[in-house]
């Protein structure tokens, strides 16, 4: 070893010794414990986060009286003394079947967390914490239990407000504004799991705006804070404490934090928290349309580059999408001045905004943008019960069929209406056999789907259908777009090779 690599040498040994007496002497290194603000942010908002403690009385099932049966494998030699000790028990809660000795309604309790937002004592919390409680109780930090008073519930973001009367000065929070995280940021979540209370952890933002198909207005911020159960409705906190989400799924295996949490954003809580404070219930914006994705097929077949936007597959006729003259086939690519990507995001914006607005919509029809004016409607959530009425098929006729892009179609008539039970309001053709080995069968189009339209052309018989397709192929196309209608006339967009 030469002169000229011994100092290099002795001096990174220097720096190494250096490092480790640095270490030795502070404990953990900065990188590692985190910024020095989260005690900071902890001590200025533990008392605004609040245990929610619920009880719901509920009917026993079978003849444990609350003691269930443990599962145990077949030919346990556990097994006779559990099932002498279990089945054959008798007296109250015991094995018999109804009289005396029927299993008596029981009280089941969980705990949750939540948070004060107003000191005069309003508190955000998920709904599946309160969800059939008979009595809700709020137990603050220093373990005054109160009861509290169900404001209003959202079940599509899992949101609920309480209510209860403070018998001391309360600490609250405010939201801030989720829109400014980004990935990496800080993050401190309180909450109660396991039913420990008071428990701090922290984190960074692992993603944000996921979409984990749990509800129709998915955004959720992804942290690898530990939460647990328990944590639910708990804050997500940013390092100047203020709640910029609320914690409310886990994904695990067993049940314990793996560092996977998502929250609800704040831009989307304090919404829902304002409607449900004010009227006790959602008041969403409605557009009138039904919508699905325009994939890479659809997209070529109505010539949209790059694939965006929610594809307009139906429209309510009492809607007010229809007045603004907007129609099936239609793309939208805007809507409010915010730009649309995807279903999704078309459904979050119309639902956060205000009823009664009047909206610029940015679609493309054809190839070309155009702009329609629509003043939103009010999303109404009535129960949708349908009763399935059993009929006699009538004897089929004998129908004269084609056979285009893998299925066999009809002229619609009388009897194939009847056969297919296909409402009178529902024009075009229909689809009375599909080759199992063809795109359309991929596609899941099915015997009694009706085609309205190909192309975005109205077609009433087979014939229609086959000289569309071929004019297609002559113009280089590589797919056809059908507008399919299914019995009730509810319609949706299917694009089929035709290669």
């Amino acid at each position: 070893m030469t002169a000229a690599t011994i100092a290099p040498t002795r001096l990174r040994l220097g720096l190494a010794a250096l490092a480790v007496g640095v270490f030795s002497a502070l404990g953990t290194p900065a990188y590692a414990r985190g910024p020095d603000g989260i005690a900071d942010v902890a001590e200025k908002v533990i008392d605004a986060v609040v245990n929610i403690s619920t009880s719901q009385t509920v009917e026993a099932k079978g003849g444990g009286g609350g003691n269930a049966m443990p599962q145990l494998p077949p030919g346990s030699p556990f097994e006779e003394f559990f099932d002498d000790f279990f089945k054959n028990r008798k007296g109250p809660g015991g094995g018999s079947k109804g009289g005396e000795n029927s299993p008596a309604p029981r009280k089941t309790n969980s705990l949750g967390s939540g948070f004060i937002i107003d000191t005069s004592g309003v508190v955000v919390t998920n709904n599946h914490v309160i969800a059939d409680a008979d009595e809700i109780n709020v137990i603050l930090n220093d373990g005054t239990k109160i009861k509290a008073e169900l404001v209003g519930v959202d079940k599509k973001t899992d949101l609920a407000v309480l209510k209860f009367k403070p018998s001391k000065p309360l600490v609250s929070v405010k939201f801030g504004d989720s829109d400014k995280l980004r990935l990496g940021d800080w993050v401190v979540a309180i909450g109660n799991p396991f039913s420990l209370g008071g428990t701090v952890t922290a984190g960074i933002v692992s993603a944000k705006n996921r979409d984990i198909s749990s509800g129709p207005y998915d955004s959720y911020i992804q942290t690898d804070a530990s939460i647990n159960r328990g944590n639910s409705g708990g804050p997500l906190f940013n390092l100047d404490g203020d709640v910029i989400g609320v914690n409310t799924l886990i994904i695990s295996p067993s049940g314990g934090s793996i560092g996977i949490g998502f929250a609800v954003p704040s831009k989307t809580v304090a919404g829902v928290v304002d409607q449900l404070r004010q009227f006790g219930e959602l008041r969403r914006g409605w557009l009138g349309v039904r919508i699905q994705s325009v994939t890479d097929e659809i997209a070529e077949s109505l010539n949209i580059k790059p694939p965006r936007g929610a594809l307009v597959a139906g429209i309510d006729d009492k809607g007010p999408a229809k007045p603004a003259g907007i129609e099936p086939g239609d793309v939208v690519v805007k809507f409010d001045g915010k730009d649309v990507k995807d279903p999704k995001d078309l459904s979050r914006v119309v639902a956060d905004t205000a009823v009664g607005k009047e909206v610029d919509v940015v679609i493309i029809r054809k190839g070309q943008e155009e702009t329609k004016k629509v003043t939103l409607g009010r999303l109404q959530d009535p129960e949708k019960v349908q009763a399935a009425v059993k009929t006699d098929e009538p004897a089929p006729e004998k129908t004269v069929t084609q056979k285009a892009l893998g299925l066999d179609l009809a002229a619609l008539s009388k009897d194939l209406r009847a056969r297919y039970k296909i409402k009178d309001t529902v024009k075009g053709v229909v689809v009375t056999n599909v080759d199992a080995n063809s795109d359309a069968a991929e596609k899941r189009l099915s015997a009694g789907d009706v085609i309205v339209e190909v192309a975005q052309e109205g077609v009433s018989s087979g014939a229609d259908i086959q000289k569309r397709v071929d004019q297609l192929k002559k113009d280089g196309k590589k797919s056809v777009l059908l507008l399919v209608s299914n019995a009730d006339g509810e319609l949706r967009f299917v694009a089929l090779s035709v290669q």
